[in-house]
């Protein structure tokens, strides 16, 4: 699974804890990118939650943070906001369907669009950081 998928599996697993498991996706966050672009990605990504958690069709089920796979809600809500965040709007909104009702599903695919942005963006840049080392590295 792809890093910012990951991100998001277990942000999702940690969302569902509470303030707690809130305040340890804001570490989460802080750890791959910017302060500023942490809190807005965590605002986003407590949008996009927010609106499954009262309005979706049911309950996603989620397995414990430990759990080193992934569920299939899990996988589906990941690459949901994935697909928002690479431009595949239409693809997100018939996976959002799946999630919510029609009413809701624009903005939560709007906010799912710049969670998964900023997500998308902290993963290139780490993978850009380890070119430049290695580039750097002597080679046999």
């Amino acid at each position: 699974m792809p890093e910012a998928e990951r991100v998001l599996v277990r942000a999702l697993r940690h969302w569902s804890d509470g303030p707690d498991g809130q305040e340890r996706i804001a570490r989460l966050l802080l750890a791959s990118m910017g302060e500023a672009e942490a809190q807005t990605c965590q605002r986003a990504l407590n949008d996009v939650m927010g609106v499954i958690a009262r309005h979706g069709r049911r309950k996603l089920v989620r397995h414990k943070e430990t759990c080193s796979c992934v569920g299939a809600d899990e996988a589906v809500f990941a690459h949901f906001v994935m697909l928002a965040a690479t431009g595949e709007r239409e693809d997100a909104m018939l996976i959002g369907s799946l999630i919510v009702e029609g009413p809701l599903l624009m903005a939560m695919t709007e906010a799912a669009r710049q969670a998964g942005l900023y997500l998308h963006r902290a993963t290139i840049s780490k993978l850009n950081a380890t070119v430049r080392q290695r580039a750097g590295a002597t080679l046999h």
